[in-house]
């Protein structure tokens, strides 16, 4: 026995076909004319805000990029998932908790880095005469006076 579904009530488009002989050479919902709507609105409004003037060209351009958000965003909306709903998981998804990869600055420190002298002038660790230590804490120049010291 093949029970059937409901579902080929819901995958009707709500189009408006028009009188015979006098429809629109496309077919469209009706939700894809007021997101038209919307979209052209929005890239009138970047266009004016970016210093594009407006004259053919820039009103063309407007329409195309209007007819292809509208597409994309088209296919995103159906019976199951509104504009509505569309709109908010965006909204969502722009405006929710992000966990954070910058790291807050800080003190630099360089107390863990260890500095060879002898490496960085040429010389075998073994041929390094041991620095000497005075006691009347750290002078300026530090290890490498006294490394000079020590070799001459």
């Amino acid at each position: 026995m093949l029970v059937r579904t409901d579902d080929e009530v819901y995958r009707v488009d709500a189009v408006w076909l028009g009188p015979p002989r006098a429809t629109f050479p496309w077919r469209a919902r009706y939700v894809s004319y007021g997101l038209g709507l919307l979209a052209m609105i929005f890239v009138m409004f970047l266009q004016r805000r970016v210093g594009i003037g407006l004259d053919f060209f820039s009103v063309a351009w407007a329409l195309i990029a209007t007819i292809v958000i509208t597409r994309f965003l088209g296919k995103r909306i159906d019976y199951e998932r509104p504009m509505g709903q569309v709109f908010a998981s965006f909204w969502h998804e722009v405006t929710g908790p992000r966990r954070r990869t910058a790291v807050a600055g800080g003190p630099v420190r360089s107390a863990h880095v260890k500095v060879r002298v002898a490496a960085a002038r040429g010389l075998a660790p073994a041929a390094r005469p041991a620095p000497r230590r005075t006691t009347g804490g750290p002078r300026p120049g530090g290890a490498r006076k006294e490394f000079r010291r020590a070799r001459s």
